[in-house]
């Protein structure tokens, strides 16, 4: 592990023990005193360099105050062109930021559009309810009043998930802010049933990066072995990639669990990334507030089963980094300038990419997907339909087997991130798993497949692995 994993591990396992520490607080301690944590470790890890992430959250309050009604799109453009900027710090001759201070300003982008976003919709219904005369119920999801200046810099600095994740709204921080009877929701146990794996994980990552270490990929000796084995390679470097991810993301769900951060009664049917999609009345009793059961999937990262077994390329997407899929989903997505759903997972990838860095790597992996997507819906609409239940289980199998290579195969290039070295390796397997996009894709068209969008997902399998299994 470099230093800076080390670094990233010890904030993750100290937000666990600070977040007892406020679960049970009021709101004043929970708001200033979660926002000095955060900014503290800002300021450790990212020294002088923390004012970039200060410009972007003046930038973004300056916009949602000028313009209340369309400060999502203002936002949106504002927080990605400063990432630009950002990222060419070194080619205007000024100082390169720390790889800590990237971290804070990916998740820091998330937060201030979403902001934006609930401000946009908060003035929206403000304008509806005085065009109609008469004040409606809260509204699910609805902020009550735009944030002050303040209010900003706490939500933006707040240490939970301030390097690793998991995005949330405003929404969702007022929500723990305000939290009635917060000693009665469970943090302890469900801590603990969501932590036990991660040592496990931890030590997978440890052997597999000792084993198969990414750097023979870029020596010259490495080309030199057998195709089997080029091919073989990708496979563990994207299971240590797996590892590296699960073990950091549960500790920041963990850290979460322990705030009580997140928390919402089951009824609510919470979403990760999004929060509750269904009203629940908050209980007026410490005694009702015990009788409730929670679940903190509104913070939920990772689903590991779910990454693991799934069937279909399209489903590994919603599993792996859940809130930030969701903020894809609600902020990119959506408002993509095309109908198809292919072109708008084009697009939505593509800021995906941008999102993560300016290193080729990152975008010949991301622009891979909608290949990939488009090869498996117009395939299996076209022929998994026609076989028997057997054959569709046999259809499953391989489905799944295709779609970890397709990831392993994409994998490389995040990691090896420079056109060049993502290029000689994905050439030395022959561009495998392009060609067989490309040839499934060819085939499902051939056969009549429908559009990835028009496909019955009720009808197709998600995963493989049991029911049972994945909830737990």
């Amino acid at each position: 592990m470099s230093p800076e994993e080390w670094t990233y591990l010890v904030v993750l396992l100290i937000s666990i023990p600070i977040g007892f520490l406020f679960k049970k607080a009021g709101p004043g301690l929970k708001r200033w005193g979660a926002a000095a944590v955060g900014l503290g470790l800002t300021l450790f890890t990212c020294g002088p360099h923390t004012l970039h992430s200060l410009i972007t959250i003046l930038g973004t309050w300056a916009l949602i105050q000028a313009q209340p009604c369309s400060c999502h799109a203002l936002a949106l453009a504002w927080t990605f062109s400063y990432l630009l900027f950002f990222r060419a710090l070194s080619l205007l001759g000024l100082p390169t930021p720390t790889p800590f201070t990237n971290a804070v300003q990916l998740l820091l982008t998330l937060k201030l559009v979403s902001l934006a976003s609930e401000v946009q919709d908060l003035h929206l219904a403000q304008r509806k309810e005085m065009a109609s005369g008469f004040s409606k119920g809260p509204t699910l999801g609805l902020l009550p009043d735009v944030p002050s200046l303040m209010e900003t810099l706490s939500y933006s600095y707040c240490y939970v998930g301030i390097m690793t994740g998991p995005f949330f709204r405003y929404r969702t921080y007022l929500d723990w802010l305000e939290q009635p009877f917060p000693g009665a929701v469970p943090s302890l146990r469900p801590l603990l049933r969501r932590a036990w794996p991660a040592p496990l994980f931890g030590l997978l990552f440890l052997l597999s990066s000792h084993l198969f270490p990414l750097e023979a990929v870029r020596e010259d000796a490495f080309y030199a072995r057998p195709l089997p084995a080029r091919l073989f390679y990708m496979i563990p470097v994207f299971f240590a990639f797996r590892m590296r991810f699960y073990v950091a993301w549960i500790a920041a769900e963990c850290g979460c669990i322990a705030a009580g951060f997140g928390a919402y009664p089951v009824a609510a049917k919470a979403r990760a990334g999004g929060g509750p999609t269904l009203q629940c009345p908050p209980p007026s009793s410490p005694e009702k507030a015990a009788s409730l059961e929670y679940d903190y999937e509104t913070i939920r990262n990772i689903d590991c089963y779910g990454t693991d077994f799934c069937v279909r390329v399209r489903d590994g997407m919603r599993y792996w980094n859940m809130t930030v899929q969701w903020w894809l989903a609600q902020y990119i997505y959506k408002s993509a300038p095309a109908r198809s759903y292919v072109l708008r997972s084009a697009w939505t990838m593509l800021l995906s990419a941008y999102w993560h860095g300016l290193h080729p790597g990152y975008y010949l992996s991301f622009l891979t997907i909608p290949l990939c997507l488009a090869a498996e819906g117009r395939l299996e609409s076209a022929l998994r339909g026609r076989l028997s239940p057997g054959g569709q289980k046999a259809w499953d199998w391989a489905h799944w087997f295709l779609k970890m290579r397709a990831y392993d195969y994409m994998c490389m290039g995040f990691v090896l991130l420079s056109l060049a070295d993502t290029l000689r390796y994905w050439a030395s397997i022959y561009f495998c798993i392009h060609f067989l996009a490309l040839a499934a894709l060819g085939l499902g068209l051939a056969l009549g497949g429908g559009s990835p969008s028009r496909r019955k997902a009720a009808s197709q399998p998600t995963s493989l692995a049991p029911e049972k299994l994945r909830e737990e």
